[in-house]
């Protein structure tokens, strides 16, 4: 085993060609995102996870059913438009606004080094997912916010060897993380821009 980052696949590795994003390098490093609230340590975020992981199977399921067509994330909306079920497209919908509601929490606590966790993550969920769900979902949402560990342990858990083995050094662990945080956010932003200039959102 190894540092947890070192373990999964960075976003600042999945291809992006004139095609667009490789839809399995995102979905492998989706999965890691997944792995990252394992970390978290609360059972309060089964939901999210469970969530992450039901809108990648839909995406995983329609590339299967038709590699040929769904190459890059770009071409899989695409060439599922004009289905009468898009449930890939509806899925890769939520699981970006998963992944935007988790990227702009870390970016956050990685820009304000005081903040705690919990903070971090109730403003995230503010400004990116907060607007989609209904009374329940919120509900469950505050109780996993609430639920988040302490900064210091979290970053503890981020850098250490599972196996035993040395501790990522701090500058090298923010370095790694900012990376990857960077390459996501990159992503999220271009598909957005994708979904929204494309009609693709509509009818959800």
């Amino acid at each position: 085993m190894a540092p947890y980052l070192e373990t999964v696949k960075s976003f600042a590795d999945v291809p992006i060609t004139d095609a667009g994003v490789d839809t399995l390098a995102f979905l492998e490093a989706a999965q890691g995102v997944v792995g990252l609230f394992d970390l978290l340590g609360s059972a309060a975020f089964t939901a999210v996870q469970n969530d992450l992981k039901g809108n990648i199977a839909k995406v995983r399921a329609r590339y299967d059913a038709a590699p040929e067509k769904s190459s890059t994330l770009e071409l899989l909306v695409i060439n599922e438009k004009g289905e009468k079920k898009r449930t890939a497209t509806e899925g890769l919908m939520w699981l970006l606004r998963g992944l935007s509601f988790t990227c702009k929490a870390l970016q956050a606590a990685q820009a304000n080094p005081t903040e705690e966790l919990s903070v971090a993550f109730s403003k995230s969920y503010e400004a990116t997912l907060k607007k989609f769900h209904n009374f329940v979902v919120k509900g469950i949402f505050s109780v996993a916010m609430k639920a988040c560990p302490y900064r210091a342990d979290f970053y503890a858990k981020l850098a250490s060897d599972p196996a035993g083995g040395p501790s990522v050094p701090a500058d090298k662990l923010n370095e790694e993380l900012n990376k990857w945080l960077a390459a996501l956010a990159n992503i999220v932003d271009r598909m957005e821009k994708f979904y929204e200039e494309g009609g693709h959102n509509k009818g959800f």
